[in-house]
């Protein structure tokens, strides 16, 4: 249950950005007292509020203005016009590295960050060991920062900024630069500040992460909010415009550098998938897929550790990004998710019905992720499916009967 007192109310926020072609304009502008600027315009009369205890999410094109309105939202920027009252202490997350003093080590950028927000020494004392142990930097902590890697500043800001126990708390896409194990860990510590009524806001491209973990979103286009309103209902109206505008042109040449990463690069940590294949009822393996038929979508999946609860996924995906249609455990009745134990092998399969697919090319993806469902412990795409042209105009086919009745 939310308060309906505000922690975040925006009024009619407008941010401009002035471009000089030159460094030298700035100068001349100054002595010369006349203009030599254009004006860029980032954000246009944004108005909305977070309620105490509520997740805003914010998604977009790049360009939209979504990194802006944080660094507004935060204080690293000033607007050009419009109000921002914030109530509480703040604690962001934003670009990579900002915030530390790169010669620092990350001992002393945790002392240096805490002061900033506020905190007491005494409890930044408290505080210090419970951060080193959620980064997990260990040695590297006494390092200075400018030798971290991506992944190091991450676990760190992250850290700093969830341990200090802010009011609220700003993230700007940065969990995606971390390790699928503190992805986990930094999932479940966003669930447990979510849980004590704390206020969040979340600017991300993974729509399911805005979808699960924001009550509400605001789609930002060209600077303005396009829409606002239940996260569920903003990012499926987002994701219909990217699926419109999108061309399909170059699927061939979308995917096979994907499939020729996907066993180099997947880290994995609970479980792993050995085949995916797609079948018709019979089993026999398909390679071309007619509309209106019945597939079943099928993966061995091999327990790596005991104790393992998770979800299972398919997905019929236009390209590497872009998925037609998806079918996950999260909310079906009667499927077994565990505890599984090490060394455990299983099949997952998913019948589908009346395949709607009526011509074009596509893959299938299987997946494994953990028990809440936001982090995917592996991805296996399988080679690129045909469906064959049959009768008809547009990319679906749907299951249907005629009726012509006569008036009597």
């Amino acid at each position: 249950m939310t308060d309906l007192h505000p922690r975040i109310a925006v009024s009619n926020l407008n941010k401009e950005f002035r471009i000089y072609e030159r460094p030298q304009d700035r100068l001349a502008e100054l002595i010369l007292r006349r203009p030599r600027h254009r004006l860029f315009h980032v954000l246009n009369d944004i108005s909305f509020a977070v309620a105490n205890g509520q997740s805003l999410g914010i998604v977009g094109d790049n360009g939209a203005g979504k990194s802006t309105l944080l660094k507004l939202l935060v204080g690293t920027l000033q607007p050009t016009s419009g109000q921002i009252e914030v109530d509480g202490k703040v604690a962001a997350l934003l670009e990579l590295g900002a915030g530390f003093h790169r010669d620092f080590s990350g001992r002393k950028n945790i002392w240096l960050n805490a002061s900033l927000l506020g905190i007491p020494d005494d409890d930044i004392r408290e505080l210090e060991s419970e951060i080193i142990e959620f980064s997990e930097l260990g040695y590297f902590i006494d390092r200075p920062v400018r030798t971290y890697s991506s992944g190091m500043f991450v676990r760190l800001a992250f850290s700093i900024a969830t341990m200090v126990r802010p009011d609220i708390l700003v993230i700007d896409e940065a969990l995606s630069v971390g390790d699928m194990a503190f992805q986990r860990k930094c999932v479940q510590r966003m669930q447990d500040f979510r849980a004590r009524r704390k206020t969040m806001v979340f600017c991300s491209h993974s729509m399911f992460h805005v979808q699960e973990l924001c009550d509400n979103a605001i789609w930002l286009d060209k600077g303005s909010i396009r829409e606002i309103g239940a996260s569920d209902k903003v990012v499926g109206h987002y994701e219909d415009y990217c699926t419109n505008k999108k061309s399909y042109n170059t699927i061939r040449n979308d995917l096979p550098g994907e499939l020729e990463r996907q066993s180099e690069t997947v880290e994995v940590q609970d479980c792993r998938i050995n085949s995916l294949a797609v079948k018709d009822l019979d089993g026999n393996e398909l390679s071309s897929l007619k509309a209106l038929q019945d597939v079943v979508l099928e993966m061995e999946v091999e327990v790596l550790r005991d104790g393992v609860e998770g979800n299972f996924g398919f997905a019929f995906m236009k390209s590497a990004e872009e998925p037609v249609a998806s079918f996950l455990t999260i909310d079906a009745e009667g499927v077994e998710t565990g505890p599984f134990d090490k060394g455990e092998v299983f099949t997952v399969s998913l019948t589908v019905r009346n395949l709607t697919m009526r011509v074009g090319g596509y893959y299938v993806v299987g997946g494994l992720s953990d028990d809440t469902g936001l982090l995917w412990y592996e991805t296996r795409f399988s080679k690129l499916l045909t469906v064959e042209p049959s009768k008809g105009v547009g990319p679906m086919i749907m299951p249907s009967e005629w009726s012509v009745k006569t008036k009597n």
